[in-house]
Parts: structure tokens; C-alpha cells; sequence
């Protein structure tokens, strides 16, 4: 299931908790895809705190606690890593990562706590959800089978990359425009990782977040810029993506084009992808400025300049999704539209 659709279902289920129909989450998928990411996320939008729990990291006592006596009974201190509401609040998020990089013994220790949300004489808050997450056996992490009892205390989702959904990320996120301007231009490396190979680093959404920081800090310094960029997300991409910033020199002037200013076209396809990108970028930033709307119809007007229709309608897709729909509100929208009525905008 692509991200968008996951972070509605991660929502959707975080609100049934207080309508007492939650059903814990497993999200699968190959490492660098942003199974946690959503999970934050989701926290992040409900102001509620994560409580991640590692639990490869575990023994199955860590969990349930230390048996203290109690004249003559056994009783257990149930772990402080667990949610209480006069400690953590009465809403959040119980998130379990590496869940099936946890040792059967551990996961076992788990069974009660997932279903029935309580272990022992502990009880989960009823304003927790309690999401899981982890790596498929073929995505060669370090993973047991999950039992077929804990399996079957999960709905279980598969977590696919989709990059309209990562682009509306990366410009929400603040992403530097070059970065998805490539990945715009170079599809198929958002997530490129072949297990055969076991590689060290690779092209997936999280690595492209790191590529964007070694490209802030590194793009002034050429002769380390590529390195830093393999480091990031493998020889080949970072080779690529280096290449495809050190072109971006023969742009036009963006500031005209925001300006509404005559400003030329570039015939090279990598340098439409880099223009794209970073006018959407500019129109995001200008969006609640007083000169907004004068920005965002000069970007429009532009857009129909393309000699491809179809990348004019990728950049104000990717715009329309960050801004919404204020955009149909800018008086150059419909003269954009109208010229391509025959091109499909939206999903």
C-alpha cells in the first residue's frame, strides 16, 4: 500500500482507540522505506508521544517485568518503558520496531500485550494504539519468521515507495528541490536495493533524506560532494545525482520567472525536471506572502511554456498537493487549465 493511503489507515486507527475498535498495525518492508516515519508522523499530527520499543534489543524480562515478593505471594514490577497515564499521558502511540528482529522468546513475551493490551496485572491506557514494524526475511536484516500467534494479533500492511507521495513529503519536509528534481528525472532510484547484493549503502527514501543534508553542507566543497553522495546512496546514484547538480548551473533565472519576467525554456529534459522542481519549491515559500498569488500565476504561466504538456501537469500536480486547493483560487489557474483539458491532473 502506497504511504498516503498508510498514513489514512495509521490515523483512522489511532482515532478508533478512543472508540474502543483499535486493531494493532504491523507495517512490512525493506529497510529505508519510512515504516517509522509514519508512525511519527501520525504522532507528530495528533500532538501525542511514541513510545518506541525496541525489541530486538530485549530480553523477554525486560518486558515483563522482575518478580519481587510480597509476604507471601510473588507479585511483578511492571517496567517504567511501558505507557501510564500519569506518566506519559493518556493518548500516544506504543510503538514496536524490530519486531521481527526480536528473538522468539521476546516476541512471545509480547502476545499478551498486543492482543490483549495488558500484561499481567498492567493494562495499556485505552487512548494507545499500538503499532509495530519490521523487515520482510528476504531484505536480509536480521529477522525470525513471526509465529503464527502473534501474526494473527496484527492487520498487516506492506509498506510499497510511491513518488508523488515521497515528492509531497520531501517539499513539506523542506528537501533541497535539486534532490527531487533528480529523483523526478530518475524515477526508479528512489529505492533501488537488490538483497542478492547486500549492499552497504543504497537509493531508498530515507537515504535521499541524507543525500539532501551531505548536499547542504558538502556543495560547496566539489572534490568531496560525490563521495559524500556515494556514502549516502551507493556508487552509481551518487555518481548521478552529482552529475545532475553540477548541470543545474545552465537553469534559467528563477527570480524572473517568479517575477513574471521573460525567461527562456531549457530544451534539455534533466534541466525541465530541475526548473519544475524549484519553481514549485519557490511557489510553496511564496504561498503565504503577500505576493503570493502574483508568484504562484507567474509559475503557472510558465508552466504551460513547456514543450512536454505533461510536465507542466506534473509541476502543478506536485503544487496543488503541497498548497491545496487555494491554488484554483489564483485567476492564472484557469487559463492553465483549459489549455490542458485533455491531459490528466489528478489521481
Amino acid at each position: 500500500m502506497r504511504p498516503a493511503e498508510l498514513l489514512r489507515v495509521l490515523q483512522r486507527e489511532f482515532d478508533s482507540t478512543a472508540e474502543g475498535h483499535h486493531t494493532p498495525v504491523m507495517l512490512w518492508g525493506p529497510p529505508g522505506v519510512g515504516k517509522s516515519q509514519m508512525v511519527a508522523h501520525v504522532a507528530e499530527a495528533h500532538g501525542v508521544p511514541v513510545i518506541d520499543i525496541r525489541l530486538s534489543q530485549m530480553e523477554p524480562s525486560d518486558l515483563r517485568g522482575i518478580p519481587f515478593r510480597v509476604e507471601d505471594r510473588v507479585e511483578w514490577a511492571v517496567p517504567a518503558l511501558l505507557p501510564k497515564t500519569d506518566r506519559h499521558g493518556p493518548k500516544g502511540i506504543l510503538f514496536l520496531d524490530e519486531i521481527t528482529s526480536a528473538p522468539p522468546a521476546v516476541s512471545a513475551a509480547a502476545y499478551q500485550l498486543i492482543l490483549d493490551r495488558r500484561l499481567g496485572e498492567y493494562q495499556v491506557p485505552d487512548g494507545w494504539a499500538i503499532f509495530a514494524a519490521g523487515n520482510r526475511q528476504g531484505d536480509r536484516g536480521v529477522t525470525y519468521s513471526m509465529p503464527a500467534p502473534l501474526a494473527n494479533r496484527f492487520s498487516h500492511f506492506e509498506v510499497d515507495t510511491h513518488l508523488d507521495d515521497w515528492v509531497a513529503w520531501a517539499y513539506a519536509s523542506g528537501i533541497d528541490e535539486r534532490i527531487i528534481a533528480f529523483l523526478r528525472f530518475r524515477p526508479e532510484l528512489l529505492f533501488d536495493f537488490d538483497p542478492a547484493h547486500n549492499p552497504v549503502a543504497f537509493p531508498s527514501p530515507r537515504s535521499w533524506e541524507f543525500a539532501h543534508r551531505a548536499l547542504r553542507k558538502f556543495e560547496h566543497d566539489g572534490h568531496l560532494l560525490q563521495g559524500t553522495m556515494q556514502s549516502c546512496v551507493g556508487p552509481a546514484a551518487g555518481i548521478e545525482v552529482t552529475t545532475f547538480v553540477d548541470r543545474l548551473d545552465q537553469m534559467p533565472d528563477l527570480d524572473a520567472i517568479c517575477a513574471g519576467t521573460e525567461a527562456s525554456v531549457p530544451t534539455e529534459i534533466d534541466l525541465q525536471y530541475a526548473v519544475a522542481a524549484a519553481l514549485v519549491g519557490r511557489a510553496i515559500r511564496a504561498n503565504e506572502t503577500p505576493e503570493g498569488n502574483a508568484v504562484i500565476g507567474n509559475v503557472l504561466a510558465y508552466a504551460g511554456r513547456f514543450p512536454q504538456r505533461e510536465m507542466g501537469v506534473m509541476l502543478v500536480s506536485d503544487l496543488h498537493r503541497a498548497v491545496g486547493n487555494a491554488l484554483f483560487e489564483v485567476a492564472a489557474f484557469a487559463d492553465w487549465a483549459s489549455a490542458v483539458a485533455d491531459v490528466v491532473l489528478y489521481e
